[in-house]
């Protein structure tokens, strides 16, 4: 068995947290003026029927609450037999917490659902909707859970939130490539290149929802940090200013249990939501692991997910609902210190590799701007530059010209004032099968979104690098030149450590 990659959540949550947490705040700036705004956001959610008869407990005013959310493509009036369910959330509001606990169910967890048998999690969705789901999670995944909320926003809604912020600036780690009338397979059509740029509605639906070539939990992690680009892209400012458009959106795209219908129900929910404002988000790991598995062919075995024990199942639940009353001051690693100097760097895991370095510059053609490539790359087996060449990172099923200036690629990217920007990609591969990309951006955009809040700084070989972190892990370190901006992408999962990124993106050279 195979530990699953560390992953960072899941989807669509911090659109929706942000709703409410601006609702909460804003509405409070008068009775009246909040009395309307809950009235609106009553009347926009009752657009679409509540869930009958919904699997929760009805939670009393001011007490903690858990709320599922659950990211889908289930229209109201329709059975949820023709729906899926791409995330299962759940999130633990707590007014004396410091924070914010959130807890991921992967959708490929193995349960057995009543009348169907052996099946993933998300089949529970699929046969009884959201409140079988709750059950089959209650009685074999967390015993003791009990649900005060049910939030059901279809993807619909996605690419609606995501055109009404104007777009989302994305890091795109590899070639996404699949048209599903050229062949027998059931994944959605998606065409995206690799490198850093702006998605709209059906493209940035189909980047998180993608799972061709990759697991669910990579998937999930693509998602987080997409909701996460977008938060860093779109201020408090920008989301209180729009927030009628958004809720609205929210209203018309969700599904929710009968007492978010009601007027007090919400009050309730945004009164705890009010406290918790300005609570640190604190990620609970579902400690999980890949079953053996052969979905090949005809009778194959289904590739599940399975904790890694009951007992840490069990943790993780009593982690999620554990309430932190004071939040302990972050270790920073040497990393994180702001300015930090050194020349001592661990280059472990990794190896030289100029020629092939040397060669992606040469190859990269009509980006006008200095290229610089890494001498450093990891030396796990199986990993390397991703060549257009050699096709070792294309997917075999589609063809081989649909790669064609994918690796590397040239291009373009037109900043939010329209201005237009050179810039490159290198795409590294760890492990396509588990779906495991890192990369090497450059742009003469000098501040683009993705870099505006950098954890650190350290200095190495008089190079200041930029640190970004999330969860102790970086996922970005950056390097700014007179020229432009270059910076290292940590793949999806985070899988290259803080010293590999740190002495990767330390070796950059110019190649061309």
């Amino acid at each position: 068995m195979k530990l699953i990659p560390r992953t960072r959540g899941g989807a669509l949550w911090r659109f929706l947290l942000g709703a409410v947490i601006v609702i909460g705040a804003t509405a409070g700036t008068t009775a009246v003026a909040g009395l309307l705004q809950f009235k609106q956001l009553a009347a926009d959610i009752s657009l679409t029927p509540a869930l009958p008869n919904a699997n929760v407990t009805l939670p009393n005013p001011g007490q903690p609450q858990t709320i599922m959310i659950i990211g889908s493509d289930h229209r109201a009036g329709e059975p949820f037999r023709s729906a899926q369910t791409d995330t299962i959330l759940l999130v633990r509001l707590n007014g004396s917490s410091q924070t914010i606990n959130v807890l991921s169910v992967p959708r490929d967890l193995e349960v057995n659902i009543p009348g169907v048998g052996q099946a993933k999690i998300n089949s529970a969705y699929s046969t009884g909707g959201p409140n079988l789901l709750v059950k089959v999670l209650r009685q074999q995944v967390f015993p003791g859970l009990h649900v005060n909320h049910i939030v059901d926003i279809n993807f619909g809604g996605f690419e609606d939130l995501v055109n009404a912020i104007g777009c989302v600036y994305a890091d795109v780690d590899h070639r996404y490539y699949n048209v599903s009338a050229l062949g027998p397979n059931d994944f959605s059509s998606i065409n995206i290149q690799p490198g850093y740029q702006k998605l709209c509605g059906p493209q940035a639906l189909q980047f998180v929802r993608f799972r061709h070539t990759d697991s669910d939990l990579v998937r999930n992690a693509r998602q987080q940090d997409f909701i996460r680009w977008a938060k860093d892209q779109y201020g408090v400012d920008n989301l209180i200013a729009n927030r009628d458009k958004l809720l609205r959106i929210f209203g018309a795209h969700t599904v929710t249990d009968h007492n978010l219908h009601t007027l007090d129900g919400l009050i309730n929910l945004f009164n705890l939501v009010a406290f918790s404002d300005g609570h640190t988000i604190k990620q609970i790991k579902f400690p999980a692991q890949f079953l053996p598995c052969d979905s090949t062919g005809v009778g194959g075995v289904p590739c599940y997910v399975a904790p890694t024990s009951t007992g840490a199942e069990h943790g993780a639940f009593r982690a999620f609902m554990h309430v932190t009353h004071s939040v302990p001051k972050a270790k920073h690693p040497s990393f994180a210190r702001r300015g930090h100097h050194s020349n001592r760097i661990s280059t472990a895991g990794l190896t030289a590799d100029t020629t092939d370095g040397k060669a992606q510059a040469q190859a990269v053609r009509g980006a006008h701007m200095p290229i610089y490539y890494p001498k450093l790359i990891t030396s796990a087996e199986g990993s390397g530059y991703c060549t257009s060449a050699t096709a070792n990172c294309d997917d075999g099923a589609e063809p081989e010209t649909a790669y064609e200036g994918s690796y590397p690629r040239a291009y373009h990217i037109r900043d939010q004032q329209g201005h237009l920007h050179s810039a490159y990609r290198i795409t590294l591969v760890l492990n396509a099968l588990l779906g495991e990309y890192y990369g090497v951006q450059g742009t003469t955009w000098s501040s683009p979104p993705l870099l505006g809040s950098p954890s650190g700084t350290k200095v190495v070989h008089g190079r200041k690098l930029f640190l970004y972190a999330q969860g102790g892990s970086l996922t970005n370190v950056a390097w700014h030149t007179p020229q432009g901006v270059y910076w290292i992408s940590n793949t999806l999962t985070t899988d290259l450590t803080n010293q590999q990124m740190v002495a990767i993106a330390s070796s950059l050279t110019r190649g061309a």
